[in-house]
């Protein structure tokens, strides 16, 4: 993380990043990791606070031209920023036409040293366009099934390739993690989240290990798994405290219920097998942390300060 974003100002709760930009606003659902959309959520409450920007309902896609050049950054910072790109749309929605979508990466360009992230799970769309040396591409990976997405980033030219795994919905399976730059993992936060598995997890984790990339897990989200010897503290102010199962399919049994310390600390010491699954206990994002079997991992692709 030092040397990345290290001695940069972090004006969003994104942790992989310094700030967002968006020139594009409104998306519309695609794949499974889209049904507790956060973007939607935040669309809904900037349209409660009166933000012209965000007027238009949230499946309608809105291209904000004057966006290019007002923005906060600027080539002549003289620290380099990460900025996270449309983190309230998809930049390779197909309401965003092809014009546009240079612009933006026009305006990337001009804007170096800074450094412009972009996510996306349209990936059918990246090898039309060229990437200037300025920009992080990514892709969602959230199911096995969208590894496919993989094959259309590695056939870009963009300098840093990268994969964001979250909300992590199942086991990814075997990962050719060749010419992948990073890899981002986390679960999914909010009140209706789907909770993660730690094998999930762990099985990424190891596949980066093997193949020397970079690692950053994110969080646990809403729900936290209690792992093997794992000590959990209690959340004294929660009256009530949901559980449930996770198998490693993905299926959950419903009916865990702590109803006091002695019993929370009870449940979070059992050693619960892979074939019976494992407890996870909803104790929302921030008591759930960022701890996989008692490690941190904020890994970042490893460039040059002076690289371009």
């Amino acid at each position: 993380m030092q040397g990345i974003l290290g001695g940069t100002k972090m004006t969003t709760k994104i942790e992989w990043t310094n700030e967002t930009w968006n020139p594009v606003t409104g998306c519309t659902k695609y794949s499974q990791g889209c049904q507790n959309c956060y973007a939607e959520k935040m669309h809904k409450r900037l349209t409660a606070m009166g933000q012209e920007k965000y007027s238009k309902p949230f499946n309608e896609v809105v291209f904000h031209k004057e966006a290019l050049s007002n923005h906060k950054f600027s080539r002549l910072d003289t620290k380099r920023k990460l900025i996270f790109v449309n983190s309230m749309s998809d930049t390779f929605h197909k309401d965003v036409t092809d014009s546009q979508i240079k612009d933006i990466l026009d305006e990337c360009e001009w804007n170096d040293p800074n450094v412009f992230q972009i996510l996306t799970k349209r990936a059918e769309r990246l090898p039309d366009f060229e990437y200037p040396f300025n920009v992080w591409l990514g892709v969602t990976v959230e199911m096995a099934k969208y590894k496919s997405r993989m094959q259309y980033l590695k056939q870009t030219n963009a300098k840093i390739k990268f994969l964001s795994c979250e909300p992590l919905l199942e086991d990814l399976g075997e990962l050719d993690l060749t010419g992948i730059d990073w890899v981002i993992c986390g679960g999914e936060s909010g009140k209706n989240a789907r909770p993660m598995h730690p094998d999930w997890v762990r099985n990424i984790q190891r596949q980066c290990q093997e193949q020397n990339v970079p690692f950053f897990f994110k969080q646990w989200g809403e729900w936290r798994p209690i792992c093997k010897n794992e000590y959990v503290p209690y959340p004294a102010e929660k009256k009530k405290i949901n559980g449930k199962v996770i198998l490693f399919s993905g299926s959950t049994i419903d009916g865990i219920y702590p109803k006091d310390i002695e019993e929370f600390e009870k449940i979070t010491r059992i050693n619960v097998g892979e074939s019976k699954g494992n407890i996870v206990l909803k104790l929302g994002k921030a008591k759930s942390g960022a701890l996989l079997d008692g490690k941190e991992y904020k890994e970042f692709p490893r460039i040059e300060e002076d690289e371009r």
